[in-house]
């Protein structure tokens, strides 16, 4: 499966930026993002885990900080070095991280975690190169009445060879708030908060899309439910 995953990538590499750097998708990933950066260390050195063309990695410099790219795509490190020339990028396995413990202050995961066959041993790797005090910020794919027709979605689309971001038959597991704490605390984190974020998905047509938008505070405070991700933070415990 990681290898359809890592063909998938590379086959869409050139495409991937038109979903997220578009009108919608640059305020959908801009969103995300924002929850990203309020919660995990600022002007550190951070890794960040799928970074694919390099969005997060972007944001986390533009804030002052350093920051080194991970992916298992090929395609998808030469989009980043093109944006980023200034940060690393390797190409890698988010469940095996090529570096020493205790190598990064930071580490972020956005729309990723649920691709990995793995959670428990990326969470372990995660931990791992944290250094004592470190931040770790998920944000993945929610379970939901709204989601849980996707994957018959996306395997159509493979069907019909539609060549769009995550269009396929990848296993991709979508979680509930419970299994996403259980996991980091499981893997050593402490300070665990898990919530729902982002109502307004980048898929929606105009002016849809924009309705969403204006609702969203709303809804990610009273009706969590019916947001689209998980978002989840921890720390590693100070020596």
């Amino acid at each position: 499966m990681r290898n359809k995953i890592q063909h998938h990538f590379d086959s869409i590499a050139h495409l991937y930026d038109d979903r997220y750097d578009g009108t919608r998708g640059r305020r959908y990933h801009a969103h995300l993002s924002e929850y990203m950066m309020r919660n995990l260390v600022q002007g550190g050195r951070l890794l960040d885990l799928g970074c694919g063309t390099g969005l997060f990695v972007t944001r986390y410099i533009g804030n002052g900080g350093e920051a080194v790219g991970l992916d298992i795509s090929r395609g998808m490190i030469r989009k980043a070095i093109e944006r980023c020339p200034e940060s690393d990028f390797t190409m890698a396995s988010a469940e095996a991280i090529p570096f020493s413990d205790g190598s990064f202050d930071a580490l972020s995961s956005l729309l990723v975690f649920s691709y990995v066959r793995s959670p428990e041993k990326m969470l372990s790797e995660a931990y791992r190169v944290l250094r004592p005090g470190g931040s770790l910020a998920i944000c993945t794919l929610g379970k939901n009445l709204m989601t849980s027709g996707l994957p018959a979605i996306y395997h159509l689309g493979e069907v019909m060879r539609v060549r769009q971001v995550c269009v396929g038959a990848f296993g991709e597991r979508y979680y509930h708030e419970t299994e996403m704490e259980d996991l980091l605390r499981h893997a050593g984190f402490t300070g665990v908060r898990v919530l729902r974020c982002s109502f307004a998905h980048y898929g929606l047509i105009d002016p849809v899309f924009d309705i969403a938008k204006k609702v969203e505070p709303f809804v990610e405070k009273h009706l969590p439910s019916l947001a689209y991700n998980i978002f989840a933070v921890g720390r590693k415990p100070p020596v």
